[in-house]
């Protein structure tokens, strides 16, 4: 039995076919798949099931890759641990975030980030839909708020506060809310619901937990948007500080209901495996949250372990 072909066999389940493996290491589907078969003969077991859309695990193919995995990459970060060792972090580090990370996240940061180091090359995939990490060949994520998705590997590098916003001609013309329950009578900006259920906010202050049901004549499904939408008088928004801070500080947006936004919202890293992180990926996310602090971006947290999401 040939220890490279149970590497592949690990490769493949995580790609979810022989081309996507075969393209990430740089060898022929059809290799692939002939030594695919290779490992089941040697095993005498059915490892995955093929068709011609998609492949699916056995029960013993499940089992077998629960075994191989783990040891798979350990040896692996054992491997790259001594080549590292002896090299500058280097290499293409594939990161996703929300679509107006850099309305807020300074681009001459990651132009010195760059320059000190000149072997690594920075991708950023930016949606407010949330990146599938190992199908989009992600390295590390940006996430807020609760996670739910247990398969990937999260370290929390701080909280960051929600605050709800908008712009003195809409508050001039509308009024400002006294209370949550005020909320009723103002136009409020927030993603559409599906299938038009009632939308809600989970405020903090004297009203800590409660949902908030609020509507509006104006929804959108991305927070950039939302920004621009109550920067254009459409209504009341609920957005991340570090979003607002500057459009409150030169005044083309207030704060509303001040203590009633949401409060020590986590923001993490999100990495596809505990296993072999790659060098770059680490001087990166490094950087990134030394920045976030820094510049006020987040607060602080007071443990930062990593943890399964």
């Amino acid at each position: 039995m040939d220890l490279n072909d149970i590497a592949l066999f690990v490769h493949v389940v995580r790609s979810g076919s022989f081309a996507e493996a075969g393209r990430r290491l740089g060898i022929p589907p059809s290799t692939g798949s002939r030594r695919i078969q290779q490992l089941e003969r040697a095993l005498g077991v059915r490892l995955l099931q093929r068709s011609t859309r998609r492949l699916a695990l056995t029960d013993a193919g499940h089992l077998f890759f629960t075994q191989c995995a783990e040891q798979v990459d350990a040896l692996t970060q054992s491997a790259q641990q001594l080549v590292d060792t002896s090299k500058s972090p280097s290499g293409r580090v594939r990161v996703a975030a929300g679509v107006d990370f850099f309305n807020w996240f300074p681009p001459d940061e990651i132009a010195g980030f760059l320059t000190a180091h000149p072997g690594v090359r920075l991708e950023f995939e930016l949606s407010d839909a949330r990146a599938d990490l190992l199908g989009d060949g992600i390295d590390v994520a940006f996430r807020a708020g609760k996670l739910d998705e247990p398969t990937l590997v999260a370290r929390q590098i701080g909280r960051v506060r929600w605050t709800m916003v908008a712009s003195p001609t809409y508050l001039a013309a509308r009024g400002v809310p006294s209370s949550p329950e005020a909320l009723s009578g103002h136009d409020c900006i927030a993603p559409p619901a599906r299938t038009g259920a009632s939308v809600f906010w989970q405020l903090d202050g004297s009203h800590a937990g409660a949902e908030i049901p609020v509507s509006g004549r104006f929804q959108v499904n991305t927070l950039q948007a939302q920004l621009g939408a109550a920067l254009a008088g459409l209504g009341i928004a609920l957005l991340p500080a570090l979003t607002t801070a500057t459009h409150i500080r030169e005044g083309r947006l207030r704060e509303v209901l001040r203590g009633h936004g949401q409060r020590d919202v986590a923001v993490y890293f999100v990495y596809p495996s505990r296993r072999h992180i790659p060098r770059a990926v680490t001087a990166f996310t490094d950087f990134a949250a030394a920045v976030m602090l820094e510049h006020g971006m987040i607060e602080p947290q007071f443990s930062a372990k990593p943890s399964v999401g």
